[in-house]
């Protein structure tokens, strides 16, 4: 278990937003990839870094489209990307590379949930392989922009969800047991925040800390696989149909749900400090019994099981940062 996971009293709260959280903070200079940036959340991320002066990188599969989405903030460029695509992910990096930039922030949001069974190129399941490894393959293609910067941090979006289930290393890819889509989400984020443990062991004497985080509960894009039945179960929409905001129980504007990222990724409080899992802009508890869904369960804080997931995620992608 991680020892550092526990609050330690940030400035900011559930009902921060993403725009208050980077108020002051001058990140002119600095460059951030932000996967996932053209929508939701992830929009709103861009929104807040551009808005402190960051140039913010934005890999997209459908460029036009963000293109329109992005219209409206400056300090953004859209490359093309797609995280299901391996040779789609290697191109990027070496674009990114080659440009001989230092990257500063790299900010893993993009994802799907509670797909039904699909698999990748390589038959892997495609919520482990888009939410874990497409990320995996990215942060190992632009690992040498990170070193460059010297003071980077790899910020892995997981999810409350990752309490749904641990990493099934006997059979990843439900290869033998029956698909869930619930439970193939909740060991995909729960794969991101392992990741992060195994990255910052991996990235911290290059200046490369490594962090993973809730972002709260919002309907966005994220959700269109659900169907209305679904929906209604999480209690999103109160009796008129509007969607609730209430950040002490986890349910917030796209604006809050930005900050904890943008908060991970610029404060000075986080200065050398990594390993660790985030909620409401400030670092989890650890979950155990009588807690409710507050804090990050202990499967998911695991060095060991985060030092297996990598040797997995090494073997499944050819890939190494060595």
């Amino acid at each position: 278990m991680t020892q550092h996971q526990h609050p330690i009293g940030s400035p900011f709260s559930a009902a921060s937003t993403a725009a208050e959280v980077v108020s002051g903070i001058d990140l002119s200079g600095k460059t951030a990839i932000v996967t996932g940036g053209h929508s939701g959340i992830g929009l709103e991320t861009v929104r807040a870094l551009a808005s402190a002066g960051a140039q913010v990188i934005v890999p997209a599969r459908d460029p036009d489209r963000a293109a329109a989405a992005l219209a409206d903030i400056v300090n953004v460029e859209i490359e093309r990307l797609d995280l299901s695509d391996a040779a789609s992910i290697i191109a990027f990096g070496q674009r990114i590379v080659d440009s001989t930039r230092p990257i500063d922030m790299l900010i893993s949001g993009a994802g799907i949930m509670a797909a039904l069974l699909s698999r990748d190129a390589d038959g892997h399941e495609s919520q482990f392989a888009t939410n874990h490894l497409g990320h995996f393959r990215l942060t190992v293609a632009l690992w040498p922009a990170l070193v460059r910067s010297g003071d980077a941090r790899v910020i892995a979006v997981s999810s409350r969800g990752h309490q749904i289930a641990g990493v099934d290393f006997d059979d990843i890819d439900f290869l033998t047991r029956p698909y869930d889509k619930w439970v193939a989400y909740g060991q995909s984020k729960t794969a991101n925040a392992l990741f992060a443990l195994a990255l910052d062991k991996r990235g911290r004497a290059a200046g490369i800390r490594a962090l993973s985080l809730h972002p709260g509960q919002v309907l966005t894009g994220l959700a269109r696989q659900l169907s209305e039945q679904e929906i209604a179960g999480f209690d999103a929409r109160d009796e008129n149909g509007n969607l609730r905001v209430d950040p002490a129980r986890g349910m917030k504007t796209v604006q809050q749900a930005a900050a904890t990222a943008v908060w991970a990724a610029t404060s000075p409080q986080l200065n050398g400090l990594g390993s660790v899992y985030f909620e409401d802009c400030d670092i989890a508890a650890v979950n155990t019994a009588g807690s409710g869904r507050k804090g990050v369960a202990p499967w998911a804080a695991d060095p060991a099981l985060a030092e297996r997931l990598w040797l997995v995620s090494e073997a499944m992608t050819g890939l190494s940062i060595s």
